[in-house]
């Protein structure tokens, strides 16, 4: 894994190689990507724990009702909404904003976000001349307090080979179009350090309280594979989830 203060690849027109050769293709949203399909049937670990989760319950050991509700408060609740909010507060606190990048894991603690998945956090801001991206190369460490469960394609072997080597192309597959003038920089997180991005304030937000720009911060767009979502593009505050 990459140095914490050092992004895995970095690069305007052309990023950097990683190293690896990997296949392409990954899950996002309801789209196919190249190289697997809704259809395949899951890898083995999720088999395996389809099959451990179904004889816990076949036991009596886990209640079903309560696995979904713990599920759901991991979505919808401890995050990403709760990313959702910090984000907000950076774009309408200037103080708070260089708190947040100069320290995020204080800085997010003070807004009573905290867990073991995300207590060394740091944020790496997108400006209009650099992307940032986020990804785990040799597993799928990922800041839980602040955007709740990772998305399945962010632990997929492509997803994590490919946006370092191809990290334009990656983004592309998202919708998201750069200039070729934009640095993207690929960061990737470790057991003792997670990343989320800021991203930037969409146009057409001004006057607008924190509470009201949550709704425009998405998960996607605090790894980084996507801005944030623009006005009249999201329905209440659905679009953190």
């Amino acid at each position: 894994m990459s140095d914490e203060n050092e992004p895995a690849a970095s690069g305007g027109h052309h990023a950097h190689e990683h190293g690896h050769d990997h296949h392409h293709g990954h899950h996002h949203g309801g789209h196919h990507h190249h190289g697997q399909n809704f259809t395949d049937p899951p890898p083995d670990p999720a088999l395996r724990i389809k099959a451990l989760e179904s004889l816990l319950v076949e036991k009596g050991l886990i209640d079903p009702a309560a696995l979904e509700v713990l599920i759901d408060t991991y979505e919808t609740k401890i995050g990403p909404r709760n990313g959702a909010k910090v984000v907000a507060r950076a774009w309408t606190d200037p103080d708070f904003k260089d708190w947040l990048l100069r320290d995020g894991t204080a800085a997010i603690h003070s807004m009573g976000f905290t867990g073991r998945q995300g207590e060394h956090m740091r944020v790496l801001e997108n400006t209009p001349t650099v992307h940032n991206v986020v990804v785990c190369t040799l597993c799928s460490c990922y800041p839980w307090a602040v955007l709740g469960l990772p998305p399945v394609w962010y632990k997929s072997a492509p997803y994590r080979s490919r946006v370092v080597s191809d990290p334009r192309g990656v983004l592309g597959e998202f919708g998201t179009e750069l200039p070729d003038d934009v640095e993207i920089r690929v960061w990737d997180s470790t057991s003792e350090m997670r990343f989320m991005v800021l991203p930037m304030r969409p146009s057409g937000t001004d006057g607008m309280s924190a509470e009201e720009l949550e709704a425009f911060v998405t998960r996607n767009s605090m790894i980084g594979v996507e801005p944030a979502k623009a006005p009249g593009t999201v329905a209440g505050k659905e679009a953190a989830e």
